[in-house]
C-alpha cells in the first residue's frame, strides 16, 4: 500500500473511532511531514520503510527543523500508532513494522512553575487595570489566571468551559478532559466569588450571559489559540526571564503548590485526572524538597527509639 493511502486510511479509522480534530489533526499533520520526508528519499510503500528510515526522519527532525527531544518523542509516538495501526489490518507484519523497537529519546523532565512574585506581578497588572478603564479583557484575563491557578485544569478544558457546568452552590466545575471524560473538580469560596463577579460583569456587558464562560469581546468561545495570544501578549508585558508564560506552566504551579501544602498525591492525581499515578510522581520526584516539613512530622524514624 502507497504510504499516502495508507496515512488516508488512518485518518479514516481515526475519525470513525470519533477520536477529537484537534488528535487527528496531530496525526496527519506529523504522518504528512513523514510520507514528504519518505518521499524525498524515494520511499513510496509502507512495506518499504524500515527502521533506519524511521531513524533518519528522527534526525532529520532533530538537525534540520530543530525539534527538541520531546518533539521527536511525540512524533515517533504518532508513527508507533499508525504503524500498529497497519499491523492491525494486516497491511505489514509484527516483523515489518519498523518502529516497533525503535527507542524513545530520553528527555530531561525540568517543570517550571510561577512563584509568589510572579503571581502577584501579573494579577497586579490586570486589577490596575480593572480599577482604571474597567476593560472586558482586564476582567477576563484576570479570571482567566485565578481560575487555572485555582483549577489546575488543561487549557482546552478551560475554553470549553460553560456556565451551565459551574455548580455554584456545590462549589464545583465539569470538565471534559482527555478522551471526552468527564469529571467533576471542586473549586473553593475565593475562585467562586471571583466567577460570579467576573459573571455580573459579562452579564452587564453583554446585556445576557454568554454560553462559555471565557469569550472574546462579543461573547463567543474562545480558542485556545487566542488564549496562547493572551499570554504572548502578557509575556511581553511581564518580561518574565526565569518562567514560561503558557496556561500549562499554571497546572505545573497549581500541583507545586497542593503538594507544598501538603495535599497526598492520590489526591492531587484525581485533581489533575491523570490517568496513570506515575504521571503524579513526576511532580512529587521534582518536588521532594517542598515536602521536607511533612517528611520530618511523620517519618518513621521519629517514633522510634534509636
Amino acid at each position: 500500500m502507497l504510504l499516502k493511502f495508507a496515512i488516508k486510511d488512518f485518518k479514516d479509522d481515526r475519525e470513525y473511532k470519533n477520536l477529537s480534530p484537534k488528535t487527528i489533526e496531530s496525526y496527519v499533520s506529523a504522518l504528512n511531514e513523514f510520507q514528504a520526508f519518505c518521499a524525498n528519499q524515494e520511499t513510496v510503500d509502507v512495506n518499504d520503510v524500515t527502521p533506519s528510515t524511521v531513524k533518519s526522519y528522527l534526525l532529520y527532525c532533530q538537525k534540520e527543523r530543530n525539534n527538541n527531544v520531546t518533539t521527536r518523542n511525540s512524533k515517533l509516538h504518532i508513527l508507533k500508532i499508525f504503524f500498529n495501526y497497519l499491523e492491525e489490518i494486516e497491511v505489514i507484519t509484527q516483523k515489518q513494522n519498523p518502529s516497533k523497537k525503535i527507542a524513545y529519546g530520553k528527555e530531561d523532565i525540568k517543570i517550571e512553575v510561577f512563584q509568589d512574585n510572579h503571581i502577584r506581578k501579573m494579577l497586579g497588572y490586570y486589577q490596575r487595570i480593572k480599577q482604571r478603564e474597567k476593560s472586558f479583557y482586564a476582567y477576563r484575563d484576570y479570571t482567566m489566571i485565578v481560575f487555572l491557578l485555582g483549577t489546575g485544569v488543561r487549557l482546552g478544558e478551560m475554553v470549553n468551559l460553560t456556565w451551565n457546568e459551574v455548580d455554584v452552590k456545590n462549589g464545583t466545575i465539569t470538565v471534559f478532559g482527555k478522551k471526552r471524560q468527564q469529571c467533576s473538580i471542586p473549586i473553593t469560596d475565593k475562585l467562586i466569588k471571583e466567577l460570579c463577579e467576573y459573571r455580573i460583569f459579562c452579564e452587564q456587558l453583554f446585556k445576557y450571559v454568554p454560553d462559555n464562560v471565557f469569550t472574546d469581546n462579543e461573547g463567543n468561545k474562545l480558542t485556545e489559540n487566542s488564549v496562547k495570544c493572551v499570554f504572548k501578549r502578557l509575556k511581553v508585558v511581564m518580561n518574565f526571564q526565569d518562567v514560561r508564560l503558557s496556561a500549562h506552566t499554571f497546572r505545573h504551579t497549581f500541583a507545586h503548590r497542593m503538594l507544598m501544602h501538603g495535599c497526598d498525591i492520590f489526591t492531587l492525581q484525581k485533581m489533575l485526572r491523570h490517568s496513570n499515578i506515575s504521571m503524579t510522581q513526576r511532580y512529587l520526584a521534582i518536588w521532594g524538597t517542598a515536602l521536607k516539613e511533612q517528611n520530618d512530622k511523620y517519618n518513621p524514624l521519629n517514633h522510634l527509639d534509636i
